[in-house]
């Protein structure tokens, strides 16, 4: 690579090849999902950081989870939603550099975020007299902490990798992102090894956390068929259902996407897993995840009743007070 040099300043992202047509109807569609998808997320961390009765683990690592989601795809989707808008789809070197590490490190922290969880409810179902002295809220700030640590730390490497390759030319990425395997495609380099150590890196990010994910499972479900009652299995099950179908879907499209070998597979079926990366389930966490909770909707109903209405009746009560005060001036005045 030293005697190389890099003459490729900035990216073209192709983005969805031959919707020029419906762009601006891709536009509308995207704004409109991101949009709920932001304000469903900050409901959550809102919900979880003003209510005393969520103040607990377990609700913690949900709002780290939305805080996370906003993030993940505040990195892709303004930028997409731009381009659907511009003539020219471009993207500076650096920018995509950076795109991409955010992109990924965040990604690997709600991998290891989801184990956390998945332990939790392991804890929380198979150990329920113990929980409280096990995963106490110490405890979920260092898990959480070290999830945000080892997702942006193990994703450093391979980045500088990829930052240090020269690109000649052409400049054009297939995708809708600066996703890391359609950038090596550009690269004027043998990127065999660098395929390698990013296929081993993210087979132990996702594969390590979906072992931890899948034995906690493994022990719940057990714990929840040894339950005599078929309402009390129902009631156990609940509580980590929702989590399981997050676990299914972010897992399922990011092991098509990046963990196979051969990188001969179809980047149009990964711009398809992707944008259910990106997009849907970013969507989907703040409502299967927690606001169909129980807990959750009761602190959201406390939220708007005793302390968003009192605020809206003081301001019209100040109001009207202020107008009744202007109408008696001009009263005196007119006497």
């Amino acid at each position: 690579m030293r005697n190389q040099t890099r003459t490729v300043n900035e990216f073209i992202l192709l983005g969805f090849i031959g919707t020029k047509r419906v762009e601006p109807l891709l536009f509308i569609l995207f704004f409109i999902t991101y949009t709920v998808a932001m304000v469903g997320n900050f409901i959550v961390i809102t919900l979880v950081w003003c209510e005393n009765s969520l103040h607990s683990p377990m609700y913690m690592l949900i709002a780290n989870l939305s805080f996370l989601e906003i993030i993940f795809t505040t990195t892709v989707i303004p930028k997409m939603l731009f381009n659907f808008m511009s003539q020219r789809k471009s993207i500076a070197f650096h920018s995509c550099i950076l795109q991409a590490y955010i992109y990924f490190s965040t990604g690997s922290t709600e991998f290891f975020l989801l184990a956390i969880m998945s332990f939790d409810r392991y804890l929380a179902i198979c150990n329920p007299l113990r929980y409280a002295a096990i995963m106490n809220t110490h405890v979920c700030f260092q898990l959480i902490a070290a999830s945000w640590m080892w997702g942006f730390f193990a994703v450093l490497p391979p980045t500088i990798l990829v930052g240090q390759l020269p690109f000649c030319g052409p400049n054009s990425i297939n995708h809708f992102f600066c996703d890391v395997d359609p950038v090596l495609k550009l690269a004027c380099f043998d990127v065999k090894k660098i395929e390698i150590i990013n296929f081993v890196n993210s087979a132990l990010l996702l594969l390590g956390s979906l072992l931890v994910t899948s034995v906690s499972y493994i022990f719940i479900i057990a714990t929840v068929l040894r339950i005599p009652s078929a309402k009390g299995r129902q009631k156990a099950f609940s509580t980590c259902a929702s989590h399981l179908i997050v676990v299914t879907l972010f897992y399922g499209s990011s092991i098509f996407i990046y963990v196979q070998p051969q990188k001969n597979h179809s980047l149009d079926l990964n711009k398809v897993a992707s944008i259910l990366n990106t997009v849907i389930t970013p969507l989907m966490n703040p409502f299967i995840y927690s606001l169909r909770n129980k807990k959750v909707k009761e602190a959201l109903d406390h939220l708007v009743r005793r302390k968003i209405f009192p605020l809206i009746n003081l301001r019209v009560l100040k109001t009207e007070e202020g107008s009744q005060h202007c109408v008696v001036l001009n009263d005196n005045v007119s006497k």
